[in-house]
């Protein structure tokens, strides 16, 4: 492998144009795009400047100048996609959730073991600097005993059935499009939960519009989530110990700030993100390229038995509410 590592995009919906343009801005390589029409391929490219546009995902694929694969297509069609690109021997960069569930997610998993190639699922979040400083402030011990989490991820989206957030075909609904940001963060601190609780209200698509989760663990810690597609609140989160508090601001899962306050709540430490070029997408980018030289098939800030881990709790939640996917 060379140091250079070529991207091919699957599917250019919002999120791949928030990416690629994140990647171009700092110097990626961006070498094709493919889509279910040539139209839209060529659209896609004479925007971000990339040098070849396939009319087929097959086609993008066998491109024998991409390496990795970005796959942004709607959740139920992601181990399907993952599966074609790493068939074709390319590593792949998935959206977050990785799968529609459990099950796809430990078959892309396996898969990609078999041929040797990274699975890294997109959870840009934990890749941004000020998460990076609070594993630090967590592994230092500042907040002594680490005993509980809250985070909540609620945006007001459209009510329209057909927009993909209210589609069941789609897998919409407020939990794997916004719920995996804050039930993945619990798993970053605390792990698998033991102990599930969780309720939820439902649009009229039956799409989950509003999710509430208690996870419980080992050690008695005790993980609280909140996500909802139709009401905006404040999108931050909290974790706190026995010395202390981290409260990170809004939007928590974006490039923010975060402080550290002892119990008096005195500020011993306030972080800002450092300046940089975009949205923040391409520190996921960075983080694959690396793995990729390095000849590693998982990350150790995203690892891949956690994202099928993270896909088991989802399923758990989805069980626990009622809510099933068409074709499941």
């Amino acid at each position: 492998m060379t140091d250079l590592i070529r991207w091919g995009f699957l599917a250019t919906g919002g999120i791949a144009h928030s990416f690629a343009q994140d990647l171009v801005q700092n110097g990626h390589t961006v070498q094709a795009v493919g889509s279910r029409s040539q139209s839209t391929a060529d659209a896609f490219a004479a925007e971000f400047g990339i040098p070849v546009s396939h009319g087929s995902y097959e086609a993008l694929v066998d491109d024998p100048n991409v390496d990795v694969i970005y796959i942004s297509t709607p959740h139920p069609f992601h181990a399907e996609h993952a599966l074609l690109a790493l068939n074709a021997g390319k590593h792949v960069l998935i959206e977050k959730p990785i799968a529609l569930n459990g099950r796809e997610a430990r078959h892309i998993v396996e898969f990609a073991a078999s041929r040797n190639l990274l699975v890294l699922e997109a959870m840009w979040t934990r890749f941004l600097p000020h998460m990076v400083r609070l594993r630090e402030i967590l592994a230092a011990g500042t907040l002594g005993e680490v005993r509980s989490l809250l985070a909540d991820h609620t945006q007001d989206l459209p009510d329209d059935p057909e927009h993909r957030i209210n589609s069941m075909e789609l897998g919409g609904g407020a939990l794997l499009d916004l719920g995996v940001y804050p039930i993945s963060f619990a798993h970053a601190v605390f792990g698998t939960p033991d102990d599930i609780l969780a309720s939820a209200s439902f649009k009229s698509t039956g799409a989950d519009a509003q999710v509430a989760t208690i996870f419980r663990y080992t050690g008695g810690q005790i993980a609280t989530t909140f996500s909802s597609s139709d009401t905006l609140g404040p999108t931050t989160a909290t974790i706190i110990g026995t010395q202390g508090r981290i409260d990170i601001d809004t939007v928590w899962y974006a490039p923010t700030s975060l402080r550290v306050l002892d119990n008096n709540n005195v500020v011993l430490e306030t972080f800002d993100t450092p300046a940089f070029i975009g949205r923040g997408m391409h520190f996921e980018a960075l983080e694959a390229e690396r793995l990729i030289r390095a000849g590693r098939t998982s990350s150790d800030v995203m690892p891949t038995e956690e994202s099928v881990a993270i896909m088991d709790t989802l399923d758990a939640v989805r069980a626990q509410i009622g809510l099933q996917y068409p074709g499941e």
